[in-house]
Order: structure tokens, then sequence, then C-alpha cells
């Protein structure tokens, strides 16, 4: 996929796929009628990793990198992600704001050229609930995140067995690889 296709798209829905060790998922762009369209990206994370490294595909083929996060240290509640494109260059980056998290999850995203982001859970009821009932892992929320007081982008998770998620975009400025990436990894690391 040509970079400036992926810049052009304001919305993705992002699936998980069920398998044995690995988390998968598959970024879609969305047709004019709100089905699902073609996939842009793919990416997989090995479950349970000591230092958390995601690599992010054009395809399910796994043969083409398109970007990549990294935890800048181990097992750190409040850990930095560098997101890179596929030849290790810097795009942004995004971490867990750890005190602010205790109830409901904030996370801020750099981009250079842009005002800091923040982004955090919608509700405050859904977040307390999602903390302390662990079973209820299936529940939808919602994370806007914004930078001084206007919308950059949402996440969506859609009620479900399976993890889907619908992504928007507002900001026309903001790198489509770098919301991709945090929206897989509230996926991937919103549990710890």
């Amino acid at each position: 996929m040509q970079l400036d296709n992926l810049q052009a798209q304001h919305q993705f829905h992002i699936r998980q796929r069920i398998r044995f060790m690995v988390n998968q998922y598959e970024v879609h762009s969305v047709a004019p009628d709100g089905s699902e369209g073609g996939l842009l990206a793919f990416a997989q994370q090995k479950r349970l990793a000591f230092k958390e490294q995601v690599t992010i595909y054009t395809d399910d083929s796994k043969q083409h990198p398109l970007l990549g996060f990294k935890a800048r240290q181990r097992l750190d509640l409040a850990a930095t992600y560098d997101v890179t494109d596929h030849a290790g260059n810097p795009i942004g980056l995004f971490r867990k704001d750890f005190a602010q998290s205790l109830l409901r999850s904030t996370w801020h995203v750099e981009q250079a050229g842009l005002p800091a982001v923040t982004g955090q859970e919608r509700s405050m009821p859904v977040a307390l609930v999602r903390r302390f009932v662990d079973s209820l892992s299936w529940l939808p929320y919602h994370f806007d995140f914004v930078a001084g007081g206007q919308p950059v982008f949402s996440v969506v998770k859609k009620w479900g067995l399976r993890d889907r998620y619908v992504v928007e975009i507002q900001h026309p400025q903001i790198d489509r690889r770098l919301v991709i990436a945090m929206a897989i990894a509230l996926d991937a690391l919103q549990g710890r």
C-alpha cells in the first residue's frame, strides 16, 4: 500500500484473529457503504513477550514490514513505545500514563510537528468495571484522543466475543501509521 493512500484514510476497521501463542490483527479500510474494505496492514504480537515489540506488515504474508513499535524498557508499567517505519526511521511514540490509568486508562501520543495528544477511556463507569471484573474483557469501550481540546482520533471496541475496533481519524496531519500502532496497542497492551 502506498503511504499517500494510507494517509488519505479517515477510518479503519481492526479485527483480532484468535491464534495459539500470538495475537494477530487485521487492519482494513472502510468501503463507502461502511462495510469492511481491503486489507491495509497485518500485525502479529507474541504473547507474554519480555520486551514488547510488534511488527506491522503490509499483509498477512509478513513479507513487507510497514511499521513497528517497541518498548524502550522491560516490564515498565508506564513504558514508552517508539513507533518506526519499515526502515527504522521514527514516526512518533506513545506511552501509558500509569497514575491516571489506575481509574481510567490514559495514553499520550507524540508526533513531530503536532501538539501532544492524550487519549482516555470516555466512560468512567465502564473503565471501573473493566478493572475489577476481569472476565468482562469483551465489554466495549471508547477512547477519545485529543490535542488542545480538539479531537484527533478515536478507537471504539465493538460488542462481541472477538475483538473488533472502529478507528475514526479527525486530524488530517496525524500519521495513520502512528494511529494504527496505538489502536493495536490498546488491545495488545491494555491489560498490562
